[in-house]
């Protein structure tokens, strides 16, 4: 079963993520108390975007990447909101969804860029090439909790 395993805020760019159990989702604000939330998201424009509201990471290409790369590379080193399990998030693009009682519209892949690279290894940028996550819009606000299934609208 598709769920979310791991939730991730990050307070600003320069902030470690941190783990919560729950967080409100708010369309056109994204996740409480994430940089994006804020205002200060390293990508941020204005007027915002809908593909920066909210970030998932599958956690199975994670430890795929950890694995072949021997590097220590997990969630927070992601930089991700959303952990999920279960799932091939790259089928989600163009697609609405529900995390719990959240409804979200799957934008674009969220590939590896030079400031995760920066912040991490260049590995990233070969190893993460279509499994680095997937961007999306928040239609409709509410809580995400780690557990919460991961289902099609």
């Amino acid at each position: 079963m598709a769920s979310v395993v791991q939730i991730l805020i990050a307070s600003s760019p320069t902030e470690a993520p941190v783990n919560v159990e729950k967080v409100r989702a708010v369309p056109g604000l994204g996740l409480e108390g994430d940089r994006y939330w804020k205002g200060t998201g390293t990508f941020l424009t204005h007027p915002r975007k809908a593909d920066y509201e909210l970030t998932l990471v599958q956690k199975e290409h994670l430890d795929a990447f950890a694995a072949e790369s021997g590097l220590a590379f997990g969630p927070r080193e992601a930089r991700r909101n959303i952990v999920t399990c279960g799932v091939d998030l790259n089928e989600l693009v163009g697609r609405e969804f529900r995390i719990g009682d959240v409804l979200i519209r799957g934008i674009r892949l969220c590939e590896p860029c030079n400031y995760l690279a920066k912040q991490t290894s260049s590995e990233v940028l070969r190893g993460l090439v279509h499994k680095g996550g997937l961007r999306a819009q928040i239609l409709i606000k509410g809580i995400i909790t780690v557990g919460d299934s991961l289902s099609y609208a």
